[in-house]
């Protein structure tokens, strides 16, 4: 369970941004060096660069991806939006349409799908009906074979095991619904204000081992909190240890990506005939030009960078799962099942051919004791943003919200398989290791996100140089 962590070690290296310096006086820059400069070439002393990634994701990588994430298994997820904020009663819902989320009526999602949540063997396709109408599935059918039977119970018991890095939505819940993500995409809803930054500043002040002694909030969109040097805030990290520092660049990564994503799918226009989106330039500049935001903006699309290599080792580590025979992508339609899972596996094959994948090392390597405790405070820390989503007063950004904590925690929980998945048998069920069908969904949508935010950076560069 140790090993699958070592990869960080490397990453951290390859996303702390070198100080900027003082050196002789330069030309003025551009606006797109503004937000850029910082963000390319070499990531400090290691082999991985910027450029390289870009290419990979934006040409290799991200228009199969988005073929697959269209497809019926992919773009149907369930989620419980009704779940009360478990932290505190003063939530205040968004009014406005766009905060709106509308969900599939019965009849629009697949049979398949519906039935499908715990899919994995021909056998358990054609029985699970029968399965599901018992009060738990602890309580499995007897038509199942002994061997399925035996799978499904440990199933249900590794959900609740302490290897889950979120705490998901019982979808079993009336409330619980289907949603289609390609009619509900995210975008900007004009969802903000105190309500919004109670959100964020919650998850950094209480979730990301910030210490004592610092006074000033994390959370990097803050204002008012004086002319503070990024170094000064900054040196904090250095006197954490390494997998406090992974965990809040993790977080950071996350809240850039998703400002990514407002920024370019932004209302332009609104008449009583049609909505404008698109690419919004001031927007992108107020969250990430190094100016406005005093040398924060680079350091966000850093962790962006650092959030894309952390899930993408995710899924090149998870591939041997969906090698498996007995997996398939159940929708129904046996055809276009075939036909995704080998452009699934296509992916995750191009995926592992990446040439900067990290050597691995040790992870909470230190004291055995404190290892333990460590990783278990990473967990319960990230279950704790998982449900924080629950507080988020737009439909639209708690759906999106949801699905991505659940995807990253999803990439987690596979990173610290690793040995698991390693000693999976090469056919029949997984008793060790196994993923659900939302944390499939979840897992790729949320690396879709990711990967579109690093194709987004491309088109803002081109934007921002062409204003000049």
């Amino acid at each position: 369970m140790d090993g699958g962590w070592g990869f960080l070690i490397g990453l951290l290296g390859a996303v702390w941004l070198l100080s900027s310096g003082h050196g002789e006086q330069q030309p003025p820059e551009t606006a797109a060096q503004r937000c850029f400069c910082q963000v390319s070439g070499y990531l400090d002393d290691c082999t991985c660069d910027v450029e390289t990634i870009d290419r990979f994701n934006n040409y290799r990588l991200f228009p199969r991806l988005q073929k697959l994430l269209e497809s019926d298994y992919f773009r149907y997820y369930k989620v419980n939006l009704k779940r009360p904020c478990p932290f505190w009663n003063d939530i205040s819902q968004c009014g406005r349409r766009d905060c709106a989320v509308k969900p599939c009526q019965s009849d629009e999602v697949p049979d398949g799908i519906k039935s499908a949540s715990y899919k994995y063997s021909e056998e358990a396709n054609n029985l699970i009906e029968e399965c599901e109408q018992a009060e738990r599935l602890g309580a499995v059918d007897e038509s199942l074979s002994e061997e399925t039977q035996k799978a499904v119970l440990q199933w249900t018991k590794h959900d609740d095991s302490s290897d889950n890095f979120c705490e998901a939505d019982d979808i079993q819940s009336p409330d619980a619904e289907y949603v289609d993500l390609l009619l509900n995409p995210e975008r900007y809803t004009g969802y903000k204000g105190p309500d919004a930054w109670k959100i964020w500043n919650v998850i950094y002040e209480e979730n990301c081992f910030k210490p004592q002694a610092i006074k000033r909030p994390l959370n990097p969109l803050a204002s008012g909190q004086g002319k503070i040097s990024e170094n000064t805030f900054y040196s904090w990290l250095e006197g954490l240890c390494v997998e406090k520092r992974a965990f809040y660049r993790l977080i950071s990564g996350l809240h850039a990506s998703i400002n990514v994503h407002l920024s370019a799918r932004y209302l332009l226009q609104e008449t009583w005939l049609e909505k404008k989106w698109g690419h919004n330039i001031t927007e992108f500049q107020q969250r990430f030009d190094g100016i406005l935001t005093e040398g924060e903006g680079p350091r966000r699309l850093k962790n962006l960078y650092f959030l894309y290599l952390i899930e993408l080792r995710a899924l090149s580590k998870v591939l041997p799962f969906f090698e498996r025979p007995d997996f398939q992508l159940f929708t129904g339609n046996k055809i276009q099942d075939e036909e995704n899972k080998m452009l699934l596996l296509e992916i995750l094959h191009e995926i592992k051919s990446f040439p900067l994948h990290f050597d691995e090392n040790s992870f909470f390597a230190g004291d055995k004791k404190e290892a333990h405790k460590l990783k278990e405070d990473f967990r319960l820390h990230f279950r704790n943003i998982s449900r924080i989503m629950d507080c988020v007063g737009c439909f639209k950004c708690r759906l999106w919200g949801k699905l991505q904590t659940q995807g990253l925690g999803t990439a987690l929980k596979v990173l610290f398989s690793e040995k698991l998945i390693a000693n999976m048998p090469e056919s029949g069920p997984s008793y060790e290791f196994h993923l659900t069908r939302q944390e499939i969904v979840s897992l790729f949508n949320a690396f879709g996100r990711i990967s579109t935010s690093v194709k987004e950076l491309e088109n803002f560069r081109n934007l921002l140089q062409s204003i000049h």
